[in-house]
């Protein structure tokens, strides 16, 4: 927060949906104690719903679910938007981007995983852009988010097919500072 990132991305896991487990809404909670700084929570998690609640609670402005975990997408956006916060869907590296079409007018936010979802420091997965690109062309106006091996060079990539959220786990981690590493990615990408 006090290196400036416009949002913290909470990275929710089961230990089903993926194999590890992270953390709940408590940590959640705590962080929002922390700052203003809007916070999401990525549920990798079977039954995304049982969770909505808890993490609202706790302070998120935007959840979101895998449509991959759900057959009720359109009712989960629905549930969350009931709830007073943005709906974001997440698709994995081996998910089409066309599994979501029936619901791109519907959400806030589509998340294209560019790594397969569970563990840091994995390689950018370059065929994903495709599917970046699919989606900003049927929805020029809606946020894309892109999640797993973003780096300086990796941001511009992502960008240039049509992503505009970007989170970046491992690059900060590893750089000197998490302030420098927020302004060489805000560098990299052509803004601030």
């Amino acid at each position: 927060m006090e290196a400036g990132a416009d949002w913290i991305h909470c990275d929710i896991m089961d230990g089903q949906f993926v194999p590890p487990i992270t953390f709940g809404d408590g940590l959640v909670k705590s962080l929002r104690t922390l700052g203003n700084t809007k916070l999401e929570a990525h549920l990798m998690t079977n039954t995304p719903e049982r969770h909505f609640e808890a993490f609202v609670e706790a302070g998120c402005s935007r959840v979101i679910f895998h449509a991959e975990a759900t057959a009720h997408t359109h009712r989960l956006v629905q549930a969350l938007h009931g709830l007073g916060v943005e709906a974001g869907v997440a698709i994995n590296p081996g998910t089409p981007a066309g599994s979501i079409e029936p619901i791109l007018d519907f959400v806030d936010l589509a998340l294209v995983m560019t790594v397969n979802p569970g563990w840091g420091a994995q390689k950018f997965i370059e065929s994903c852009l495709p599917k970046v690109e699919s989606i900003r062309k049927q929805r020029p106006d809606i946020q894309i988010e892109v999640d797993g091996g973003i780096d300086p060079t990796t941001i511009r990539r992502a960008r240039d097919a049509g992503a505009n959220v970007f989170v970046s786990g491992s690059y900060l981690a590893k750089a000197s500072s998490i302030a420098e590493g927020l302004a060489e990615l805000r560098h990299a990408c052509g803004s601030r």
